[in-house]
């Protein structure tokens, strides 16, 4: 069941990764920017996401990607201004599509004037916007949810917590657990301060149009919190300040705990990559899941799937992606034919699906790049969209070597153009995929579900989609061999459920068998 304050709209969203710096480049300077994010806006209607999430555009060195936020209120130069983001959202909305922008509440670059303000030796009002101790000589190696420290970088005596790379100084929400002098309470003036600036930076940019946030490391806000219940609690806060000023404000969690998170009031919850939510089972691991070769196990990802998916119970959603700028792509270990029936999987699955940029066409991940903008291993999943067969594949006019990061140079790379000519490719089963999800009630962001056969080392994978009017039943067969399942093995599907569309040849349910041909995906209906 729904929850009464969910936004309608995110029932039959599919949402559309955009990495800014990647996607297209409108002034030829090589680095893609929010005009030409503009651009391609039918493009992406088109393909039938009708929602985006942009990575972080606003003023930073960039160390981090952007992760590193230098001034939250201002968008970075390189892809334009205040303006061209309050065009975007427009235009977006003009579309009938929504438009959640990358919050990073967790902490700054090295830049922000809240740091340097902090470094500060005298009091101000910026000296415990961030977590310092007292000492220089002492580091943090004993205190939860502190991945570092920055020492000796002012004449301030103490060292300063990060909260990932060097360059990310964590800023100050409180101690659920105080254990020393300079560890505030979370009711602590300065980390209400803290909170009160957040809420500032949500309210321009909600003002200026956009429709939520995507948050960056939400779980991690208040140190010290092993059960989370302080961090609970100040994003309860956050959701009653969106509540009286903006309620029909989005929030999406990077958190990967689905019962805490939708708790603290985000509508929905990323299963992250990292974890034990066995996801990189399904298509990032040497023999995945969707593999034609068969040899995938599916059963500890649903295990874990299903314990989060009760958590929810009716509260908010599980976000499955197709990918995301942190892990290599999803064709890393799949190729065209696979990645087809890993689609119908993403669009068929509860909650809602996000489609990172360039994975409808099936881009590479680029192995051993040189890391660019902190990318590191990650940098070959960012690499710029291969729009047309032209020049930089139609990503900018720039020269080659004026592009911030480089091109898939393979002579087999796909391109949006070549695959929108051509009927039978990715793009056009991503296209059916979207389109079949809105038409189907059952297969919506809250259309019940329930595991039907998803044995250990075994396929096929067999669940039950359900709403008031039908019930949907998704059959996928990802391996090379056909597979033969007795009544016994399926007694929830009826013999007289019709298939309403296959990939490849449809599965045959006659005389109490249900025959699965090889590399097959078939969705009955009831």
């Amino acid at each position: 069941m729904k929850n009464q304050n969910m936004n309608d709209w995110l029932q039959t969203a599919v949402f559309y990764e955009i990495y800014p710096q990647s996607f297209k480049d409108s002034n030829g300077d090589g680095i893609g920017d929010l005009n030409g994010i503009i651009e391609k806006l039918d493009y992406i209607k088109d393909l039938g996401c009708n929602a985006l999430w942009l990575n972080p555009c606003f003023v930073s060195p960039f160390m981090d990607a952007g992760y590193d936020v230098a001034d939250y209120m201002r968008i970075a130069p390189r892809y334009g201004t205040n303006e061209d983001m309050k065009r975007l959202c427009e235009e977006v909305h003009r579309r009938g599509m929504h438009i959640l922008l990358d919050l990073v509440p967790g902490h700054t670059s090295i830049e922000h004037d809240w740091f340097r303000e902090s470094m500060k030796a005298g009091r101000n009002e910026f000296t415990d916007r961030y977590i310092w101790n007292t000492n220089v000589w002492s580091d943090f190696k004993d205190v939860s949810g502190i991945a570092g420290c920055l020492r000796g970088i002012s004449p301030r005596n103490g060292c300063c917590a990060v909260n990932f790379f060097s360059s990310q100084p964590a800023l100050n929400y409180g101690f659920a657990n105080p254990s020393a002098d300079w560890q505030l309470a979370p009711d602590s003036e300065a980390a209400i301060a803290t909170r009160e600036a957040m809420k500032e930076v949500m309210r321009f940019w909600l003002s200026l149009g956009c429709d939520g946030f995507r948050v960056d490391m939400a779980g991690s806000l208040v140190k010290n919190d092993p059960d989370s219940a302080e961090t609970i609690k100040l994003w309860q806060d956050f959701r009653a300040f969106l509540d009286e000023e903006y309620p029909a404000a989005v929030l999406v969690s990077e958190w990967g705990e689905p019962d805490k998170s939708l708790q603290g009031g985000f509508h929905m919850d990323f299963l992250l990559h990292f974890g034990p939510s066995h996801y990189l089972d399904l298509f990032r691991v040497e023999e995945p899941f969707f593999s034609r070769r068969g040899k995938g196990d599916i059963s500890e990802f649903i295990t874990t799937y299903m314990k989060n998916y009760c958590l929810t119970e009716g509260k908010g959603l599980i976000c499955i992606p197709s990918g995301n700028h942190d892990m290599p792509r999803i064709a890393w270990k799949l190729d065209e034919k696979e990645l087809k029936i890993a689609f119908a999987f993403l669009l068929s699955m509860p909650g809602v699906p996000f489609i990172y940029y360039g994975d409808e066409i099936g881009m590479h991940y680029l192995e051993n790049l040189v890391s660019v903008e902190g990318g590191y291993d990650r940098t070959g999943a960012r690499t710029p969209m291969q729009w047309n067969g032209g020049k930089n594949c139609g990503f900018s006019e720039a020269d080659k070597d004026k592009l911030y990061i480089c091109q898939d140079e393979d002579e087999s790379r796909p391109d949006a153009e070549a695959q929108i000519q051509d009927p039978d490719s990715l793009w056009h089963e991503v296209r059916r995929l979207t389109a079949l999800r809105k038409e189907h009630p059952a297969l919506l962001a809250f259309g019940g579900f329930s595991v039907i056969y998803a044995e250990k080392n075994k396929y096929p994978f067999i669940y039950q989609r359900t709403a008031e009017t039908e019930t949907v039943w998704v059959v996928l067969n990802p391996s090379d061999r056909e597979i033969t399942l007795e009544k016994e093995d399926i007694t929830q599907i009826p013999e007289d459920a019709e298939a309403f569309y296959h990939i490849h040849e449809p599965a045959v349910y006659h005389s109490g068998r249900l025959c699965v041909p090889a590399q097959s995906a078939t969705f009955f209906i009831r």
